[in-house]
């Protein structure tokens, strides 16, 4: 185990991989009841999904560990599948057999972009100061997930004055009471694991989310299950989607009707763009920093082949969607709190191989794995994303051109809660400031050319 994840020459250890791989399911593993609620909403069914959404995370993070060799792990993406079942399947029309057969083929096209090089053009095309505003976007979008998943901010909806301009109600956002068990244990799991961290003790988000799990027990955050098995209607409900897009139902119909076939198109590039790009910017947000990517990794971009663990990376990460299809959820796509596992020191793919395990000890023990409460995890992503914004201090503020598309980066990934959207803003007015500057030739092709989609994307949407 030792030669194979090469743990000396990462400078880490079983016992922090462990611990690593832990935390990073724990921090993610709301994905096991989350997923299968909101595509349940389409007529798939709840325990089925629950199967697949645990075996594509196992796949797809087993790959990541064996194959890559780096600390990530995947599982189906949340906003993905918002788009599979609000807008594709619910407001679009189409059966949840067709949506699968569009995440299939866009899990394809992942493919083909990987191994033509273009992901890893991608990767190399993107200035500094925009990887630098990207990993720290991504740890304040995580940490306002933790903010708002421990309950600490409310929204308040206010109705337009009359005779006022604005056409829609408006939200205020605030902060809540602390009269809410459930925040309250939050902010108590954020406090233990804040000491902990400030005292260097190993392990401290691990610990934190096991301890502000059984103090909830008291509280009546934490409930017990009344059983830690799962059912035969589990298995059940898996074949019903496993594989369930090929035929007459799936694929075959998917571009039968062809006033459909814009909206087919257009989904399946939106798909693309999100799940290339928020793996991307995961792997850049946390690469770089932690040294899991290093100067090695990047010169290999440069030749042939799948030599770097980058390139390995990306490879696992295009295969997933497909994968996730087949079993019967939405897309794959790495995962952004696999930077809480990094944080706890994970480097290697014993990390991961770690998390995938856990995905499957998930199938007989639903129950089990299902008493951590939100309010456990989330003060895991707010003390996450105090680490990560680390690389504000290398973008130069005080140059307005660097911080301007920097800016948009940070603020539109952070206030739209996407991180494809804050890759897009920056991506664009980088472009803007270029132009205007007389430097256009410093644009390089692929950042012009993802910033016309981006655009072209964003009027689709405008007018669709």
């Amino acid at each position: 185990m030792q030669d194979f994840f090469c743990l000396k020459e990462k400078g880490t250890s079983v016992r922090t991989e462990i611990v690593a791989g832990l935390t990073t399911f724990f921090t993610m593993a709301y994905i096991i009841f989350v997923n299968p609620s909101m595509l349940s909403s389409t007529g798939m069914s709840f325990e089925g999904v629950f199967v697949a959404t645990c075996l594509s995370a196992a796949v797809g993070t087993l790959i990541m560990a064996l194959f890559a060799n780096v600390p990530y792990a995947v599982a189906p993406g949340m906003g993905l599948n918002a788009l599979f079942a609000y807008t594709v399947c619910l407001a679009g029309g189409f059966t949840w057999k067709q949506a699968l057969s569009m995440v299939f083929i866009c899990g394809l096209i992942n493919i083909i972009i990987t191994v033509t090089k273009l992901r890893k053009s991608i990767v190399k095309s993107i200035p500094e100061s925009l990887q630098n505003a990207i990993g720290g976007g991504i740890g304040l979008f995580i940490a306002y997930l933790g903010l708002i998943n421990s309950g600490l901010i409310s929204f308040t909806v206010t109705a337009p004055e009359a005779g006022s301009l604005v056409l829609n109600t408006g939200v205020t956002p605030g902060m809540m009471p602390f009269s809410n068990p459930s925040l309250v244990l939050a902010v108590v799991g954020l406090l233990i694991m804040v000491i902990l961290m400030v005292m260097n003790v190993k392990g401290a988000i691990l610990i934190g989310i096991v301890a502000t799990t059984i103090i909830g027990i008291p509280l009546g955050v934490t409930h017990l299950p009344e059983s830690i098995f799962s059912d035969s209607g589990t298995w059940t409900g898996f074949k019903e989607v496993a594989f369930a897009f090929f035929g007459a139902d799936g694929f075959t119909s998917l571009f039968g009707d062809a006033s459909k076939i814009p909206f087919v198109i257009v989904t399946i590039f939106s798909m693309c763009l999100s799940d290339t790009f928020d793996s991307i910017g995961t792997f850049i947000g946390t690469g770089r920093k932690s040294g899991i990517f290093d100067a090695e990794d990047e010169k290999a971009l440069e030749g042939s082949g799948f030599k770097s663990r980058l390139d390995k990376a990306l490879v696992a990460d295009s295969f997933a969607t497909s994968i996730g299809a087949l079993l019967g959820t939405s897309n794959a796509t790495t995962y952004v709190e696999s930077s809480a596992g990094i944080a706890a020191g994970g480097r290697t793919g014993l990390t991961s191989l770690t998390t995938a395990v856990m995905f499957l000890l998930c199938l007989p023990f639903a129950g089990l794995i299902g008493m951590v409460p939100g309010a456990a995890t989330s003060p895991a992503l707010i003390v996450v994303g105090i680490l990560m914004v680390e690389p504000f201090a290398s973008i130069n503020w005080k140059n307005f051109q660097e911080a301007v598309p920097a800016f948009f980066t940070v603020a539109v990934m952070s206030f739209t809660y996407g991180i494809t959207n804050g890759i897009a803003a920056g991506f664009i007015m980088y472009c803007l400031t270029k132009l205007c500057t007389g430097k256009a030739k410093e644009i390089h092709p692929i950042i012009a050319g993802a910033s016309v989609l981006f655009i072209i994307d964003f009027i689709l949407k405008a007018i669709g």
